[in-house]
């Protein structure tokens, strides 16, 4: 705490308090001891009534919403060339004025200065720099307008002819184009803080899908509400696409570098943000004619297709080759049945030289010829064939088997042979 508050808290309480009239001094001895200033800033309004010798000016900060009353004599604003007016931007050099009766403060001037065009084209420049280093004009930040958005915005003078340009241009390409027009200043000091609050009002509004700004041609200083800094920043900050379409085409405010997409004029706008329905109708057609040439050329290609396909021998004459392979079938299978019925034959004739050769080997035969078979039981009753005398004695029962059958009888004696 400085000596100063520390002596006015010791001097005052609530049961030893100042005076309006004391705190109105003591201010003022402060105020007053403040030396004169160089301040820059914008006429939002004059008052200077015939016959008297002061002049009244309000003085506003165009980047914010601050505003000072300057009171000046008559004859610097009579001085200043051109006359001024209001939206002009001035360099004044003044000393803070406190006025005890009414407890504000002024600047009272000695010195006004209109700020000419090229110090505005040199601030301009300069603003133009810093947004620049700061990406603002970059080109991948910019967006891209929907093809046919669903809500427009527009922000522009009361009946204006850029809002007569935009509409009537918007409406002849795309008569259903839905419009949402908001009518701010488009100069002077109040300019700027309508403009922000339309943006801000749009860019909120979840119908909008594009938001344009326009207004008509103008001098340096018309338009210099559209290089101001802090709208800006807004454009730059806003989430829907903006468009600028300020002026004529040399003019560029620092708007255009800012905007998602820059029109030389309100009506360039006005034909850019909406597709021309004559032409999306024509495109339309023309794509429905190569949709159905298309569809007609496949069809054409898969019916030649189909005729080629029907025009081959095998389509042409299914049953042709079924008949032709069951010829071969049939020649083949006679083939098989007389190579089979030959091997069979031949087959045949073996088994019957076989058989003939077994019935000439055999017993059969030799019995034929008048020789029989002797068998006689043995100790377990089996047959066995006699092949010597010594097999049998006397009595032994004999099977005596001839060619046509057999014979039983009883060896009665054994002779051997001679």
């Amino acid at each position: 705490m400085s000596t100063e508050q520390a002596t006015a808290k010791d001097q005052t309480s609530a049961e030893n308090p100042w005076p309006v009239r004391t705190v109105a001094r003591k201010i003022a001895d402060w105020i007053h001891r403040l030396g004169a200033v160089w301040v820059e800033g914008q006429v939002t309004q004059i008052s200077a009534r015939p016959g008297t010798q002061t002049a009244f000016l309000t003085l506003r900060d165009p980047s914010a919403d601050v505003s000072m009353t300057v009171t000046a004599p008559m004859r610097l604003v009579r001085a200043i060339e051109p006359p001024l007016r209001e939206g002009a931007s001035v360099v004044v050099f003044a000393k803070p004025t406190f006025f005890l009766g009414r407890g504000t403060i002024s600047l009272r001037a000695a010195e006004i200065r209109a700020v000419g065009v090229g110090e505005l084209l040199a601030r301009i420049e300069r603003l133009r720099r810093l947004l620049e280093a700061e990406g603002l004009f970059a080109p991948e930040r910019k967006r891209k307008l929907p093809f046919l958005p669903k809500g427009i915005g527009l922000i522009t003078g009361r009946a204006s002819a850029a809002e007569h340009d935009v509409l009537v241009n918007a409406h002849n390409r795309w008569p259903a184009a839905p419009i949402q027009v908001v009518n701010t200043a488009v100069q002077g000091p109040t300019a700027v803080p309508q403009i922000r609050k339309a943006l801000s009002i749009l860019d909120a509004d979840p119908t909008v899908d594009v938001i344009v700004i326009a207004r008509g041609g103008g001098s340096v200083e018309d338009l210099l509400p559209f290089s101001d800094e802090a709208l800006c920043r807004a454009v730059a900050a806003c989430r829907t696409p903006v468009v600028s379409a300020i002026g004529h085409e040399p003019d560029t405010p620092l708007l255009d570098h800012v905007a998602d997409l820059r029109c030389s004029t309100p009506t360039d706008a006005g034909k850019r943000i909406v597709p021309d329905v004559k032409e999306e109708t024509a495109r339309v057609h023309q794509m429905r004619d190569r949709a159905r040439r298309a569809l007609h050329g496949w069809v054409d290609t898969q019916c030649r297709l189909l005729d080629q396909l029907r025009s081959r021998p095998v389509l042409a004459d299914p049953l042709g080759p079924i008949d032709r392979r069951a010829d071969d079938v049939e020649l083949h299978r006679e083939r098989g049945r007389r190579a089979m019925l030959n091997t069979l034959s031949h087959e045949q004739a073996a088994v019957a030289s076989a058989r003939a050769r077994l019935t000439a080997l055999g017993p059969a035969a030799t019995m034929s010829r008048g020789y029989t078979v002797v068998q006689y039981p043995d100790e377990a009753g089996n047959l066995q064939v006699l092949r010597s005398i010594s097999e049998v004695a006397e009595g032994t029962p004999l099977r005596v088997r001839v060619v046509d059958g057999a014979v039983h009888a009883v060896a009665q004696s054994v002779e051997p042979g001679e």
